[in-house]
């Protein structure tokens, strides 16, 4: 059973986030120098070693955060397993494709978008304030790292960036260079660009994107189902994800033999555990590990939200074929 101080340890404060402003090679690409990325729970897929990492524990999934003013953007790349997010803040168009024109969407805050896993995607801020969105990726390793589109590596080579083959960046303006043995990160080639393929908007949106409200009134009287197999969005990714708001809580303590992590995004919510309790805020995040009694519920009344994503036996390899 964790001891009170280990559970206060496994909460991190949306306001005590620390970002990584130099995490990839579009660090300096006009149009995404200025964003700013956030591993809360896992290894995360930050390129730079010195991303910090707020909880090291990978219980099958990660979670991770972008942070954007506007019109900033995050440029087109791939993921083998997973990448949901979760719009905290902000309004955010999501496109994707060999050249990010094959579809896009827009969502806003409380929406849900569970990215088809082997196609290019990218997403930028078109609010008018700072934006954050929750990520949530598969696998232990978050799905062995990113895989740019070849203009993506060649523009943050001609910026100063340089991606070792092993996946390591290595940033000419701070004087690094790439370490004797190691070569740079090829593109990928015309045959292996084939096997991306080119979805229409009328296939993903659909069947990936949750909307707030939606969830909101499926979650009146218990946890809406998200993602998972009988969900809003169904998929198994090695994870599920649920919806709670005021309904769709109790009094009762439980515990799942899993690990679960609780992302807030509106309201304040008490959380109670072996005669302890605190209080979460939007943006907080607090990873509970398996086998631990606790209860959450609103702390006080008014609009509320709250994702749960917990972890499963399923593979965390792609699921979707098209």
């Amino acid at each position: 059973m964790i001891s009170n101080g280990d559970m206060a340890a496994r909460i991190v404060r949306y306001g005590e986030l620390i970002p990584c402003r130099t995490a990839f090679i579009d660090t300096y690409n006009p149009g995404s120098d200025r964003k700013e990325n956030f591993t809360i729970v896992g290894g995360g897929v930050s390129e730079n070693p010195d991303q910090h990492v707020h909880i090291c524990d990978t219980p099958g999934f990660n979670i991770g955060a972008a942070g954007q003013p506007p019109n900033c953007r995050n440029s087109l790349h791939s993921h083998h397993t997973a990448e949901v997010f979760i719009v905290l803040k902000g309004r955010w168009r999501f496109f994707w494709g060999r050249w990010g024109k094959a579809g896009e969407v827009v969502l806003e805050d409380g929406d849900i978008f569970n990215i088809p896993t082997g196609i290019f995607r990218g997403f930028e801020n078109i609010g008018q304030c700072h934006g954050m969105l929750f990520a949530v990726l598969g696998g232990d390793d978050a799905g062995g790292g990113v895989v740019w589109a070849p203009q993506v590596i060649e523009e943050g080579r001609k910026n100063g960036m340089i991606l070792s083959a092993s996946g390591k960046l290595y940033d000419r303006n701070r004087g690094e260079e790439l370490p004797a043995g190691e070569v740079p990160m090829p593109t990928l080639s015309d045959a292996e660009l084939s096997a991306f393929p080119e979805i229409p908007v009328g296939q993903v949106v659909p069947r990936f994107v949750a909307r707030r409200w939606d969830m909101k009134a499926l979650s009146a009287n218990a946890p809406a189902p998200v993602i998972g197999d009988n969900a809003l969005i169904v998929d198994r990714p090695g994870f599920t994800v649920d919806f709670l708001s005021c309904g769709a809580t109790t009094n009762e303590m439980t515990a799942s033999e899993k690990h679960e992590v609780l992302l807030v995004t509106e309201g304040h919510w008490k959380l109670t555990w072996q005669g302890e309790d605190t209080v979460l805020a939007p943006g907080d995040t607090c990873a509970v590990p398996p086998d631990t009694p606790f209860n959450i519920a609103p702390a006080v009344s008014g609009e509320n939200g709250m994702f749960r994503v917990r972890g499963t036996d399923d593979p965390a390899g792609p699921t979707w074929n098209f």
